[in-house]
Protein backbone atom coordinates (compact mmCIF):
# COMPACT_ATOMS: atom_id res chain seq x y z
CA UNK A 1 0.00 0.00 0.00
CA UNK A 2 1.11 3.54 -0.70
CA UNK A 3 -0.22 6.32 1.50
CA UNK A 4 -0.29 9.99 0.51
CA UNK A 5 -0.37 12.55 3.33
CA UNK A 6 -1.97 15.80 2.24
CA UNK A 7 -2.80 19.06 3.97
CA UNK A 8 -1.66 22.64 4.18
CA UNK A 9 1.97 23.51 4.83
CA UNK A 10 2.69 23.20 8.52
CA UNK A 11 0.00 20.58 9.12
CA UNK A 12 2.56 17.93 10.09
CA UNK A 13 2.79 15.77 6.96
CA UNK A 14 6.57 15.31 7.09
CA UNK A 15 6.68 15.13 10.89
CA UNK A 16 4.01 12.44 11.19
CA UNK A 17 5.02 10.68 7.98
CA UNK A 18 8.52 10.03 9.33
CA UNK A 19 7.19 8.86 12.70
CA UNK A 20 4.53 6.60 11.19
CA UNK A 21 6.98 5.14 8.68
CA UNK A 22 9.37 4.30 11.51
CA UNK A 23 6.68 2.69 13.64
CA UNK A 24 5.00 0.77 10.79
CA UNK A 25 8.11 -0.31 8.88
CA UNK A 26 7.00 1.68 5.83
CA UNK A 27 9.39 3.73 3.69
CA UNK A 28 9.04 7.51 3.82
CA UNK A 29 9.34 9.98 0.96
CA UNK A 30 8.94 13.74 1.18
CA UNK A 31 7.76 14.83 -2.28
CA UNK A 32 9.35 18.28 -1.98
CA UNK A 33 12.69 16.75 -0.97
CA UNK A 34 12.52 14.34 -3.92
CA UNK A 35 11.92 17.28 -6.27
CA UNK A 36 14.78 19.28 -4.74
CA UNK A 37 17.11 16.33 -5.24
CA UNK A 38 15.94 15.81 -8.82
CA UNK A 39 16.23 19.52 -9.73
CA UNK A 40 19.36 20.28 -7.68
CA UNK A 41 17.61 23.37 -6.28
CA UNK A 42 15.43 24.23 -3.29
CA UNK A 43 11.68 24.56 -3.80
CA UNK A 44 12.06 28.29 -3.06
CA UNK A 45 14.68 28.60 -5.84
CA UNK A 46 12.50 26.68 -8.30
CA UNK A 47 9.55 29.00 -7.56
CA UNK A 48 11.74 32.12 -7.84
CA UNK A 49 13.61 31.12 -10.99
CA UNK A 50 11.06 29.12 -12.99
CA UNK A 51 7.70 29.98 -11.41
CA UNK A 52 4.84 28.04 -9.89
CA UNK A 53 3.55 26.71 -13.23
CA UNK A 54 6.87 24.94 -13.93
CA UNK A 55 7.01 23.64 -10.35
CA UNK A 56 3.49 22.18 -10.49
CA UNK A 57 4.32 20.30 -13.72
CA UNK A 58 7.44 18.66 -12.28
CA UNK A 59 5.59 18.00 -9.03
CA UNK A 60 2.83 16.08 -10.86
CA UNK A 61 5.42 14.08 -12.79
CA UNK A 62 7.43 13.26 -9.63
CA UNK A 63 4.24 12.21 -7.81
CA UNK A 64 3.32 9.78 -10.57
CA UNK A 65 6.76 8.16 -10.33
CA UNK A 66 5.66 6.77 -6.95
CA UNK A 67 2.58 4.96 -8.30
CA UNK A 68 4.05 1.47 -8.16
CA UNK A 69 5.60 1.73 -4.70
CA UNK A 70 4.34 -0.34 -1.78
CA UNK A 71 4.65 0.10 1.98
CA UNK A 72 5.47 3.76 1.50
CA UNK A 73 4.21 6.99 3.03
CA UNK A 74 4.56 10.06 0.80
CA UNK A 75 4.29 13.53 2.35
CA UNK A 76 2.95 15.76 -0.41
CA UNK A 77 3.35 19.51 -0.75
CA UNK A 78 0.42 21.61 0.44
CA UNK A 79 -0.71 22.41 -3.10
CA UNK A 80 -0.06 19.00 -4.63
CA UNK A 81 -3.71 17.78 -4.57
CA UNK A 82 -4.92 20.94 -6.33
CA UNK A 83 -3.21 20.60 -9.71
CA UNK A 84 -3.20 18.26 -12.72
CA UNK A 85 -5.86 15.99 -11.20
CA UNK A 86 -3.28 14.85 -8.64
CA UNK A 87 -5.94 14.22 -5.98
CA UNK A 88 -7.89 11.90 -8.25
CA UNK A 89 -4.66 10.11 -9.21
CA UNK A 90 -3.63 9.66 -5.55
CA UNK A 91 -7.08 8.31 -4.63
CA UNK A 92 -6.86 5.81 -7.50
CA UNK A 93 -3.35 4.64 -6.60
CA UNK A 94 -3.32 4.59 -2.81
CA UNK A 95 -4.69 5.78 0.50
CA UNK A 96 -5.04 9.56 0.91
CA UNK A 97 -4.98 11.04 4.39
CA UNK A 98 -5.76 14.71 4.96
CA UNK A 99 -4.10 16.13 8.09
CA UNK A 100 -6.61 18.85 8.89
CA UNK A 101 -5.68 21.79 11.08
CA UNK A 102 -6.73 25.40 11.70
CA UNK A 103 -5.38 28.63 10.23
CA UNK A 104 -4.03 29.93 13.57
CA UNK A 105 -2.25 26.59 14.24
CA UNK A 106 -0.68 26.69 10.78
CA UNK A 107 0.38 30.32 11.30
CA UNK A 108 2.08 29.37 14.56
CA UNK A 109 4.08 26.65 12.81
CA UNK A 110 4.98 28.40 9.55
CA UNK A 111 6.20 31.56 11.27
CA UNK A 112 9.06 29.42 12.59
CA UNK A 113 10.24 28.62 9.06
CA UNK A 114 8.84 31.45 6.94
CA UNK A 115 12.08 31.88 4.95
CA UNK A 116 11.86 28.30 3.62
CA UNK A 117 8.34 28.84 2.32
CA UNK A 118 8.40 30.61 -1.05
CA UNK A 119 4.79 31.79 -0.99
CA UNK A 120 5.11 33.36 2.48
CA UNK A 121 8.48 35.08 2.66
CA UNK A 122 7.34 38.69 2.47
CA UNK A 123 4.19 38.65 4.62
CA UNK A 124 3.62 39.92 8.16
CA UNK A 125 1.62 37.68 10.57
CA UNK A 126 -1.76 39.33 9.84
CA UNK A 127 -1.28 39.02 6.07
CA UNK A 128 -0.05 35.50 6.53
CA UNK A 129 -3.09 34.39 8.53
CA UNK A 130 -5.41 35.94 5.90
CA UNK A 131 -3.46 34.15 3.14
CA UNK A 132 -3.63 30.82 5.01
CA UNK A 133 -7.37 31.12 5.64
CA UNK A 134 -8.02 31.97 1.95
CA UNK A 135 -5.88 29.07 0.71
CA UNK A 136 -7.59 26.65 3.12
CA UNK A 137 -10.96 27.67 1.65
CA UNK A 138 -9.69 27.32 -1.94
CA UNK A 139 -8.12 23.95 -1.29
CA UNK A 140 -10.91 22.49 0.87
CA UNK A 141 -12.64 20.65 -2.03
CA UNK A 142 -9.36 18.88 -2.87
CA UNK A 143 -8.33 18.15 0.72
CA UNK A 144 -11.82 16.92 1.64
CA UNK A 145 -11.69 14.40 -1.22
CA UNK A 146 -9.17 12.38 0.82
CA UNK A 147 -10.18 8.87 1.84
CA UNK A 148 -9.35 9.65 5.48
CA UNK A 149 -9.49 12.99 7.29
CA UNK A 150 -7.59 13.26 10.56
CA UNK A 151 -7.43 16.27 12.88
CA UNK A 152 -3.73 17.12 13.12
CA UNK A 153 -3.91 18.07 16.81
CA UNK A 154 -5.18 14.60 17.80
CA UNK A 155 -2.46 12.55 16.08
CA UNK A 156 -0.05 10.22 17.85
CA UNK A 157 2.63 7.75 16.83
CA UNK A 158 -0.05 5.03 16.90
CA UNK A 159 -2.62 6.76 14.66
CA UNK A 160 -1.33 5.29 11.40
CA UNK A 161 -1.10 1.74 12.79
CA UNK A 162 -4.67 1.94 14.09
CA UNK A 163 -5.81 3.22 10.70
CA UNK A 164 -4.04 0.35 8.93
CA UNK A 165 -5.64 -2.13 11.33
CA UNK A 166 -9.09 -0.68 10.60
CA UNK A 167 -8.49 -0.92 6.86
CA UNK A 168 -7.34 -4.54 7.03
CA UNK A 169 -10.37 -5.48 9.16
CA UNK A 170 -12.86 -4.01 6.68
Amino acid sequence: MICFLIGFMGSGKTHWGKIWAGVSGFNFIDLDEAIEKQEGKSIADIFERKGEKYFRKIEAKALRNFGSLTNTIVACGGGTPCFFENMQWMNEHGMTIYLKTTGPKILERVLLEQEKRPLLKKMNPAELLFFIEQKLKERAPFYNAAKQILTAETLSEHTFGKLLGTLKAS
